[in-house]
């Protein structure tokens, strides 16, 4: 298994791509984890050499445009290769069930409908409940409600055929509810919105987000082998790395990584 960073950035970022990732297995089988927030989704992928014939499953954490908007081009682009007859098989979409209408009307809304006429047999939405699994690149998954206050968000935990769990908690600090999921998780996947140091310049908490600090804390609590940060602000992206992995490993023992765009970690 292995997992692709395609963007490590907020939702206001320019310099750097709307947080989203891919998990794949060999095959050329794909898992994308959000897709961004506009056709630039396209490039990311282009860059990491991943082809769209080759994704067929997409799980989408909550409705921000910054995690939604992209999947509006992949459903335009891979239905076009549907109605010509490139793309094999079918474009499984999974989402929390409340979201399953939004993203049916945006694309209704904004895709020709010889691309929106295969939604429902050749690109399918699956809605979620809270605990639901599904097998994805031939691995268990279970899909989780993080309990945002702002907007309902889905996280998950995969486990590899290797029996290592990788787990997302979405865009929002660990919150206890997801304990049972992801304690223990081999790969743990969270956000930190910015230094500790400069919690009063970027105001995470009132956005709902956490600092390093936090995130690390919550990562060594929980037994987490591996812990990647994402989901940042990007006026330090030279040296984000290195200052955010300083002020990381003050409060984590494991494994920190603070990668950029299009990093790649083998997942063991």
């Amino acid at each position: 298994m292995k997992l692709t960073i395609l963007g490590t950035g907020n939702a206001n970022v320019t310099e750097c791509y709307n947080t989203c990732f891919v998990l794949s297995r060999e095959g050329n089988r794909h898992f994308l984890v959000d897709t961004g927030g506009g056709n630039r989704i396209l490039k990311v992928l282009k860059d990491a050499e991943i082809d769209l014939e080759d994704i067929h499953d997409i799980f989408i954490t909550h409705e921000h445009i910054d995690h939604l908007l992209g999947l509006v081009w992949l459903i335009r682009m891979i239905g076009q290769k549907i109605s010509r007859g490139t793309y094999e098989g079918e474009l499984r979409i999974y989402c929390h069930s409340g979201l399953v209408p939004a993203i049916t009307t945006i694309a209704e809304l904004t895709i020709a409908k010889k691309v929106t006429k295969y939604i429902g047999n050749r690109i399918r939405l699956f809605g979620l409940e809270d605990g639901d699994s599904k097998e994805i690149l031939g691995c268990p998954v279970t899909f989780f409600d993080i309990e945002s206050t702002k907007a309902k968000q889905y996280g998950f935990t995969l486990v590899t055929e290797d029996g290592v769990k990788v787990s997302c908690c979405g865009d929002e600090p660990f919150n206890e509810c997801e304990r049972k999921y992801v304690s223990g998780s081999g790969w743990l996947l969270h956000e930190a919105f910015c230094l500790y140091a400069e919690a009063d310049k970027f105001h995470p908490y009132e956005k709902h987000h956490s600092t390093v600090r936090e995130a690390c804390l919550a990562a060594e609590e929980l037994g987490v082998k591996n812990l990647i940060l994402y989901h940042t602000e990007e006026t330090h992206l030279k040296e984000r790395k290195k200052l955010y992995t300083e002020e990381g490993k003050v409060y984590y023992s494991g494994n920190l990584y603070v990668p950029d765009d299009g990093d790649r970690f083998d997942i063991k």
